[in-house]
């Protein structure tokens, strides 16, 4: 009892000084408690969508995924015969049957041409308004489509875009363009996540998405009273027979909760990974304080030593600090986790993913997974101060306050830091010389992990050194006050070293990133320039196939002198060793193609494979297969029949783009797979005429502006596209990393606070002789951006070391261009010295004020 009263005693004095420590607890806790708490609502919004628009069994065509509909290589759903829903309808058990099309291989646009498709990357769907869309969706404006002329939408798609009743809609599938007028609008009664419904009559439907009348995509069963879904689905299977998938409400619902749940859980996973950085780097900090708050109270806790404490109950007080101080921060972060979660939701919601706050989910898990990291994380971090002052002897309150072994690193732990170091240099040079990406993963991983530690460990040792040199370099313009700020930096390299690692590990990261996006750039750029001999690529940037009437307007267009039609072929292929290899994709592709990417070959001549029933491999697939330019490979097409193609070419492993392809041309793909089985084009090439390359991207253009779907892109726009991505995955990565950097900024303002703290008396001393009030301001503010500085270099340079590493990885996946991205590492470490002068504010707004006969006061 008397161990925690002098605990919460010493809380509470220094609470002020525990805040800062409390927050980069409660940051991290919110962060893990949100996280978990966002996917926990999306599942649980996603459940009780696929819960309520599940029939008891649903009857897919042939080809279909088990989530539905799969649009097959013709851009059409899979469908199947109506004469299935009146066998469906007489299998016993039925008390009603439905049948329904729908597609989201589809693109609508308004009377504008203007792309009605969610922001948020969620689909379209258009399809045949029913009663089973009926249990789901509420006609809230208008009517229900009637005939070819009308379409409905749902309501958040025309709140959206501004739709009204009697605006036009066009909506663009393989079969054609289908326009029509809405008729009504329509309400979820569940919570929509986003996508864009729009609903058709079911004649029109077929007409338009799969271009057959009396064909259905999906049938709806509904069970009599008494009858099981299981039970039901076995009566329906026996009465259609085994060439259709059946399914149930729970193996629909399962099947889409799985599809959607892979996505939740790499976005959860990766959150969390963030949240792991961020209590990382809030260890350092609580390190920190609770070693400098012992140090401190080492008279203090030398007097409680001499009146009878035990180290033990020395150590338990330190530890229960920590335990309350990783309670009260856990506890915070709970309910600041709940708040994130929200203010997520709200920011989905602003890209089109509608997630009501009806649906919130806290699972008892969430705040027991934070209250427990939280603690545990805290009271862990506070270990070593807490032995420390175990460690305290009586004879310690006979002595000035401070723990004289602070001074400087032990040489134990500088050997330490230097060995770990060492062997993570030694695991990044396997990485750098492994000939396989897969082995030298695992060695980048390592050199990563020890490196990171090793420069931790040896951080103090680094402190002093690196210091001086900054100081050199920065501080000794600003004569005495800047000497003093270098030696206040290296007063205690331990310190220094902690508090600069806290910032280290969020800008290594950066760093490492930064240098393979620039890389991954940079190679690609090469690779384009190098191999892609056409002026332009038109592709949907959602993937979807390219159509015929949007094809025949890239031929039509003026100024266009060739064009490569580029399809992908499944194929199972029996090679001459005998075995079977499943599902190989044929890059189907006019002869053109050869001169369009010119892929280097190490056997025969790429334009051979385009010869009649001849083909191309990838160089590792012949060497597994004892392939050679004259062997025969049995080609057996999905929807087609079997040929024997010869091996004209063997294609190089060591490129980018298409890598690992197998060639074919169009024409020999046409003698096995009939014309109605042929899917349509992935990528369509296009070659100017001689000095007509701006005439031709405005022709291509003005001849795509019916199909926005489709994206017409010259050799320069598909590079800026690539590094747009790359970009925008880096800025999303930088963004969360922001977390970790924060935390470590709070540990700077931190250390500042309590080294004023310590050094009262000392500050009291020095404005008694002359140094003045912004003299002392500016000590202090350059004292931080010293050790921000610190912090910035030792994770720049660990981070661009990294970052060299993954990119050798890389070369061996055909990206061998490394290039360091010099604006952004100067820029963060520009970055760093504004950081450090923020960190410095409040610490050195409050030493300024301090009364200088009562500093000099102080014991």
């Amino acid at each position: 009892m008397t161990v925690m009263k002098t605990s919460m005693r010493n809380f509470f004095a220094h609470k002020g000084r525990m805040a800062l420590s409390a927050v980069a607890v409660l940051l991290s806790v919110a962060f893990v408690c949100g996280t978990l708490v966002f996917t926990d609502t999306m599942n649980t919004t996603f459940d009780k969508l696929f819960a309520a628009t599940s029939s008891d069994v649903t009857v897919s065509a042939e080809g279909a995924s088990d989530t539905g509909e799969t649009t097959s290589g013709n851009g059409k759903p899979p469908a199947m015969p109506a004469a299935v829903l009146d066998q469906v309808r007489g299998a016993r058990g039925v008390q009603s049957a439905e049948g329904s099309v729908f597609s989201s291989a589809v693109t609508v646009v308004d009377a504008d041409k203007d792309n009605l498709s969610p922001s948020s990357g969620a689909p379209t769907i258009v399809g045949s308004w029913n009663a089973n869309e009926a249990r789901t969706m509420k006609v809230t404006s208008g009517a229900a489509p009637k005939g070819a002329g009308q379409i409905m939408v749902d309501a958040d798609t025309a709140d959206k875009h501004d739709l009204k009743i009697g605006d036009e809609i066009g909506v663009i599938t393989a079969v054609g363009t289908h326009t029509a007028k809405i008729s009504g609008i329509a309400t979820f009664t569940v919570t929509n996540p986003g996508a864009a419904i729009f609903y058709l009559d079911t004649p029109t439907a077929q007409r338009a998405l799969v271009g057959e009348p009396d064909v259905y995509t999906n049938v709806n069963v509904t069970a009599a009273a008494g009858v099981s879904d299981d039970q039901l689905k076995k009566n329906v299977t026996a009465a259609i027979g085994a060439d259709y998938k059946v399914q149930t409400a729970k193996e629909t619902a399962d099947a889409n909760r799985e599809e959607v749940g892979d996505f939740l859980n790499v976005m959860k996973y990766a959150m969390l990974g963030f949240a792991g950085i961020a209590f990382l780097v809030g260890i350092f900090l609580i390190i920190n304080t609770f070693s400098m708050l012992v140090a401190q109270r080492t008279r203090e806790i030398g007097l409680m030593r001499a009146i009878g404490s035990s180290r033990r109950q020395v150590n338990r007080s330190v530890l229960a600090e920590a335990l309350f101080l990783g309670f009260v921060g856990s506890v915070l972060g709970i309910g600041a986790g709940v708040g994130l979660a929200i203010g997520l939701m709200k920011l989905m919601g602003m890209t089109g993913m509608n997630l009501s706050t009806d649906d919130l989910t806290v699972a008892w898990t969430t705040p027991v997974i934070g209250l427990v990291l939280g603690v545990v994380v805290t009271v862990l971090a506070a270990y070593l101060p807490a032995r420390r002052a175990g460690k305290i002897s009586p004879m310690a309150a006979l002595r000035d306050a401070g723990a004289p072994a602070d001074a400087k690193a032990s040489a134990v732990r500088a050997v330490l830091g230097l060995l770990l170091t060492g062997a993570g240099g030694f695991g990044l040079y396997l990485a750098a010389a492994a000939d396989k990406a897969s082995e030298g993963s695992l060695w980048l991983g390592l050199g990563v992990v020890l490196t990171l530690i090793g420069f931790v460990v040896v951080g103090p040792l680094l402190a002093g050194g690196v210091v001086r040199v900054l100081g050199a370099v920065l501080l000794r313009a600003f004569g005495p006050v800047g000497r003093m700020a270098e030696r206040n930096a290296l007063r205690n390299p331990r310190r220094t070293g902690a508090t600069g690692a806290a910032l280290m590990i969020g800008l290594a990261l950066v760093a490492c990133l930064s240098v393979v996006g620039s890389s991954m750039v940079a190679s690609a750029t090469e690779q384009l320039d190098k191999t892609v001999g056409t002026d332009f690529i038109i592709q949907s940037d959602q993937g979807k196939p390219i159509n015929s009437q949007a094809v025949q307007a890239v031929k039509d267009a003026p100024g266009v002198e060739r064009v490569t039609e580029y399809k992908i072929l499944d194929a199972d292929l029996t090679t001459p060793d005998g075995k079977t290899s499943k599902k190989q994709s044929i890059s189907a592709a006019d002869p053109s193609y050869a001169t369009d990417l010119r892929t280097e070959t190490v056997a025969g001549k790429l334009a051979d494979a385009y010869r009649p029933d001849s083909m191309s491999v990838p160089e590792g697939f012949a060497r597994d297969h004892g392939i050679k330019v004259g062997s025969k490979v049995d080609v057996a097409f999905k929807d087609g029949t079997t040929g024997a193609l010869t091996v004209r070419a063997i294609t190089s492993d060591d490129v980018v783009i298409d890598k690992g392809s197998m060639y074919a041309s169009i024409a020999t793909a046409a003698t096995y797979v009939p014309a109605d089985k042929m899917p349509l084009d992935l990528l369509v090439f296009a070659s100017a005429k001689e000095g007509q390359q701006d005439a031709a991207y405005t022709s291509l253009k003005a001849a795509l502006h019916d199909y926005p779907q489709y994206t017409v892109r010259d050799q320069t726009d598909y590079k800026e596209a690539l590094k747009d991505q790359i970009g925008q995955l880096l800025n999303l990565i930088y963004g969360l990393l922001a977390l970790a950097i924060v935390v470590a900024v709070l540990g700077v303002v931190n250390t500042l606070a309590l080294s004023v703290v310590e050094r009262t008396r000392e500050i009291g001393l020095m404005r008694a002789i002359g140094l003045s009030r912004r003299q002392l301001r500016r000590m202090i503010r350059m004292e931080s951006v010293v050790i921000a500085l610190f912090g910035a270099l030792l994770g720049l340079g660990l981070g661009i070391g990294w970052g060299a590493t993954a990119q050798q990885l890389l070369a061996l996946e055909g990206l061998k261009v490394l290039e360091i991205p010099w604006p952004t590492i100067t820029g963060v470490f520009v970055a760093s010295a504004f950081v450090g002068l923020f960190a410095a504010l409040i610490p050195a707004f409050r030493a300024g004020r301090m009364n200088v006969l009562n500093a000099i006061a102080t014991e």
